[in-house]
Parts: structure tokens; C-alpha cells; sequence
């Protein structure tokens, strides 16, 4: 019999450790990630015991002296429940392992407290000598662990076409569930082995087991682009346009996903391009939402257009709400309805009611999109809201601009916060830039300085604005939120001009943005509030004697030539035969 000291017993515990590392990373094919997880699944514990060490050192005639000397340790479970079996199987050691199933042949099913059998180890290690050393002492090749992995289960997953043939040959039920329901049939299609499959269906292997969920076989090759596999399952007959629990068909999942030759081969099959999912979307809606616009030429020609219009929501909206340009381009062209409307069950859900795609792409700041409806004739007056305050909202010049040049009223009030100015004032807040826009297309900035009160002291505000003093004589509204874009019924108050630049939000931009309105007017005289802001900062004295001095000749032309200019609906300076000089001077360019 062998003898260990304990120092010998350590040291070699720390050069088999060694070796199981290479041979791990061997068996997976160099791949640290996957034999890390492989020792974090199937690793067994550390142990000190000496049958183990023998095992693992691969000395077979150590185990049988130990087997001699301490018959009871062949059994001795560790912490884990592992015994010397499991052991053997784990590292591959074939001879140790027959003389284990030698001397206790009762052992082979025994499971560790993962209830992982030694075949189950075998295997997920690929050691096929030992898979079929177990099966040949009468393994069940059906037993599973926790986890519900069986050993067929696992040769699929490792790909090994061999331990498949050997687990099969000795009875394994082919179609057992696994983890989440899977067959060893949905692994080998994930794994694209059409070998492994043909192999699982000779066995008797159902081609469309639904798991928990109802995928099918089929549905998973086409969830993973897995196109092998995928013409593999048709040819052998597999549905085609079966559906799990979500509605969800395989032609559906591969539009998601952005499998193009999978979607091109399912609808060579008769894939059915008009089963909607449980939410009433269709394949073209899913790859319009995604930006796989290859996917949408394809699903275009084979979706009807009643169902389209029937559904709560047109793929060019979703195109539109995700930015994608390209699918946008691919709808408009195949004839789509640029100003097909949202649902109203799904339009109640936005505070603003949107109902057009045209909204939707200037909600999510594409212009590309955007210009791209207009020109395809998109209409701005089919939102409760118009499209033209939620881009002077998000402060976005170019998108004003492109709104402004296609029609857009710029003197359009907000839905829930009636003004006695243009609306699209109120949004500005502290953003000029996109002021001078809307005044320099005629937004009116003469209403601005209509006031009820004139030039008398304002009242003091009641309702949901409160008053307080600052000091220098004039009231700040307590109220720093923008206006909401919503078409809750309008607020029984109407706000002045005045009032909107006392707010919180507001206040400490009242003299650039008087001062800005000033070269879009005549000669205009300040309301009290108006005066008492200006008078509230020294730098400000300037903007209000320029409202107390007579306005230069040169000024009141200019408004003149603008006001008739709106009067004819000329919109862009830019198409008028004018000198670029006499341009700048409308525009007030440098």
C-alpha cells in the first residue's frame, strides 16, 4: 500500500491542480471564458482526502491499495456529496473508473447534492471512454441534474457527436425537458449541428416540441440567424408559422433580429407575414421598429394593407419614433401613408394625443426623418398639438426651421395654456436662438407688449400663481416649469405677456429677450411689469431707453417691409430676386 505524508499529500494536491487547469482550458478549446464556466458548474470541490489525490494523479494501482487498506473511503462523500466516482468521471480517468464500478457497481447513479450523476460529469467534460465505461455498468442516461441538465442534454450543448451517438444508443429519451423546457433537439439548433440533429430525429426526436415559453426548434434557428439549421427543420417538415405564448412566429423573430436570409427563406416556405403577435404587430412592424429596412423591402409585398391600416399602429410611426431613417425611406417609397393616424386607444396614452408619424420623428429629434415626411406631403395639422411647439420645446432651430419653411403657424397658441401672444413664445424660454427663428417668420411680437393693465400697477396673482417681491418692486410668478404640451382642457386664466416673463423659469432672461422683440416692432410702450423687470438689473437700463427714444427711420422700414411680407405669405427671404445686402438688412444679419 501506498503511504502519504501530509506535507506529500499537499503538494501533490497542488500539481494535479495544475494539470486539471491545462487539461480544462485543452478541453475547451483554449477558451478561458468557457473553462471558467465549466469549473464553476461542474469543478469538483477541493478535497484532501487520498483516494482523491490518487484519482486525480491517475494511479489506478494506488485506488486499489487504498481499496484494500480503506475500503470505506471508495465511498466517502465530501461536502458536496461527491465520492471517488464522481471524481474519476470529472478528470477522465477511465481505469480508475472501472475499478471503482468494480468494487462498488451499485455506485453509478449516485448523485452529488447537485444531483449530478458521474455520466452527467463525463460528459460535460467530454471524456467519452468514461461516458460509456458508466453506460455499459447500467447508468441511466435520463437522470438530471438540478439544473435539469441531462447528459443528452450536455452532449448537445458540447457538440460532441459521438456522446450522443453512445447516450442514445443506450436509450436516452430523446425528448426530455430541460432547463426552461428545452428538448436536446432546441440545443443542437442553437448550436447550428445539423449532424447532432439528424441524429436526435433518427431517434425519434419530436421537430416541434414547444419549451415553457412555446418556442419551438424552429423559432430558436431563426431567433439566432442559425440559417443551417433552420433549412435543416423545414425540409424535415417543421411549422412554419407556429406561434409561442407572446404571439410570436419565426418569421417574426428573425425581422427582429435582422436575420435576412432566415426571413428570405421562411417566406420561400410560406411563412404567413400577417400573424400578429399578441400586442397586433406584424413582422414589418418589429423590423421597421429595429432599422432593418433589407428586411422591410422583403416583408413589404407579402403584408396586407387592410391589416396594416387595421392595426393600432403603422410600421412607419415606429420607424419614425426609433429614427430610422433608411426603413422610413423604404416605406414612403412602397407607398406607405405618410399621415396614417395612431390609434386613439394608443394616442390617449400621451399626454400630447400625437397621432402622426411626423410628430413622432420630431418628438425623438430626427430632422433627417422629418424632412423626409414633409417632402413625402406629411401634414402639420392633424396633432392636437402641433408639431411645431414640441421643436421650439426642445429648442431645436433646425427642426423649427424645417417646420416653419413646410407651413407651420407660427403663431399657433398651446392647447392647455391660452396666451394673449404667440405660444411658441412661451417655450422659448432662455433659448434666442430659436426666438429669432420664430420672429424672423413672423411670429407676432407685437402682442407681446399688449398688456390690460398698461402702464398701471399689475393686481397681485391669484389662482395657481403666487406672488412675492424682490425687492425692486415687481412680482416673480412662482411658477419655473415650461407649459405642458397636453390637451387637458385650457386653463380658465389667460396669461399676458408680462406675466410669462415674471415666472421663475423665466425672469433672469427678460431683458435679452425684450431687447431681442424690440427689433421686431415699431415703437412700442412697456407695461409696468415689463418696466419693473428691466429696472431690476443695471445692465437692462439700455433695452429701456431704447423703448424711450423715437426708433430709427431706418428700423421702421424694415418692420414695415416684414409686416407686408407676412401679409403675402412670403415665407423665406431667400427665394425672393433680392441683393444678398438688402437680405441681411431684413434679417438683421451682421
Amino acid at each position: 500500500m501506498t503511504k502519504f505524508s501530509y506535507s506529500e499529500y499537499l503538494s501533490q494536491l497542488r500539481n494535479v491542480g495544475s494539470r486539471r487547469g491545462a487539461a480544462l482550458c485543452g478541453a475547451t478549446g483554449g477558451d478561458g471564458k468557457a473553462g471558467e464556466e465549466a469549473l464553476q458548474s461542474d469543478a469538483p470541490p477541493e478535497d484532501v482526502d487520498p483516494v482523491v489525490v490518487a484519482i486525480r494523479r491517475g494511479d489506478a494501482k494506488a485506488v486499489d491499495d487504498l481499496a484494500v487498506a480503506l475500503p470505506c473511503s471508495l465511498m466517502k462523500e465530501n461536502k458536496d456529496g461527491w465520492i471517488p466516482l464522481h471524481e474519476a468521471a470529472y478528470c477522465g480517468e477511465a481505469e480508475v473508473l472501472k475499478k471503482l464500478l468494480r468494487a462498488h457497481p451499485a455506485a453509478v447513479d449516485k448523485r452529488t447534492l447537485q444531483e449530478q450523476t458521474a455520466v452527467l460529469l463525463a460528459v460535460s467534460r467530454e471524456h467519452l471512454f468514461c461516458v460509456q465505461c458508466l453506460l455499459e455498468a447500467g447508468a441511466d442516461p435520463d437522470i438530471c441534474s438540478k439544473s435539469k441538465d441531462t447528459p443528452l442534454y450536455k452532449a448537445c450543448e458540447r457538440e460532441s457527436v459521438a456522446m450522443v451517438n453512445a447516450i442514445l444508443s443506450f436509450g436516452a429519451t430523446v425528448n426530455q425537458r430541460c432547463g426552461q423546457g428545452w428538448t436536446a433537439l432546441h440545443q443542437a439548433v442553437s448550436r447550428d449541428n445539423t449532424e447532432i440533429c439528424d441524429l436526435l430525429l433518427r431517434a425519434g426526436a419530436v421537430i416541434n416540441p414547444p419549451n415553457t415559453y412555446s418556442i419551438t426548434p424552429l423559432t430558436v434557428a431563426a431567433q439566432r440567424g442559425q440559417l443551417k439549421a433552420l433549412r435543416y427543420l423545414l425540409a424535415k417538415g417543421a411549422d412554419v408559422n407556429m406561434q409561442t405564448c407572446d404571439g410570436e412566429t419565426a418569421l417574426y423573430e428573425s425581422s427582429r433580429n435582422g436575420h435576412k436570409e432566415i426571413v428570405d427563406e421562411l417566406l420561400a416556405k410560406n411563412a404567413d407575414a400577417n400573424k400578429p403577435n399578441n400586442s397586433g404587430l406584424l413582422p414589418l412592424h418589429i423590423a421597421a421598429q429595429n432599422g432593418h429596412h433589407e428586411i422591410v423591402s422583403l416583408l413589404v409585398p407579402v403584408t396586407s394593407r387592410a391589416r396594416l391600416r387595421h392595426s393600432w399602429i403603422s410600421p412607419l410611426h415606429l420607424a419614425a419614433e426609433r429614427n430610422r431613417h433608411a426603413v422610413a425611406a423604404v416605406l414612403l417609397r412602397t407607398g406607405a401613408d405618410v399621415n396614417a393616424l395612431l390609434s386613439h386607444e394608443r394616442s390617449v396614452q400621451y399626454a400630447d394625443r400625437r397621432t402622426t408619424p411626423l410628430f413622432f420623428a420630431i418628438a425623438n429629434g430626427s430632422t433627417k426623418t422629418a424632412k423626409l415626411l414633409l417632402r413625402a406631403g406629411a401634414s402639420l395639422s392633424l396633432d392636437p398639438v402641433s408639431p411645431l411647439l414640441l421643436a421650439v420645446r426642445q429648442g431645436c432651430v433646425s427642426t423649427v426651421s424645417l417646420l416653419l419653411e413646410n407651413g407651420a403657424d407660427v403663431n399657433v397658441s398651446i392647447p392647455a395654456y391660452p396666451t394673449t401672444f404667440p405660444g411658441a413664445i412661451a417655450l422659448c424660454t432662455n433659448n434666442l436662438p430659436v426666438l429669432k427663428c420664430l420672429l424672423d417668420n413672423g411670429c407676432n411680437a407685437l402682442a407681446c407688449f399688449t398688456c390690460t393693465y398698461g402702464d398701471t400697477p399689475h393686481p397681485a396673482c391669484t389662482g395657481s400663481h403666487s406672488s412675492t417681491g424682490n425687492g425692486n418692486g415687481y412680482s416673480v410668478l412662482h411658477n419655473d416649469s415650461i407649459p405642458a404640451l397636453t390637451c387637458k382642457e385650457p386653463s380658465t386664466k389667460v396669461t399676458q405677456f408680462c406675466e410669462w416673463l415674471s415666472t421663475l423659469a423665466v425672469h433672469d432672461w427678460a431683458g435679452p429677450i425684450i431687447d431681442l422683440m424690440l427689433d421686431y416692432v415699431g415703437h412700442v410702450q412697456l407695461c409696468a411689469r415689463l418696466t419693473e423687470l428691466l429696472d431690476s438689473r443695471e445692465e437692462w437700463q439700455a433695452v429701456k431707453r431704447k423703448t424711450l427714444s423715437p426708433r430709427p427711420l431706418l428700423h421702421l422700414c424694415r418692420v414695415k417691409i416684414c409686416e407686408q411680407m407676412r401679409r403675402h405669405r412670403l415665407r423665406s427671404l431667400k427665394s425672393l430676386p433680392l441683393p444678398s445686402r438688402l437680405i441681411r438688412y431684413l434679417t438683421l444679419a451682421a
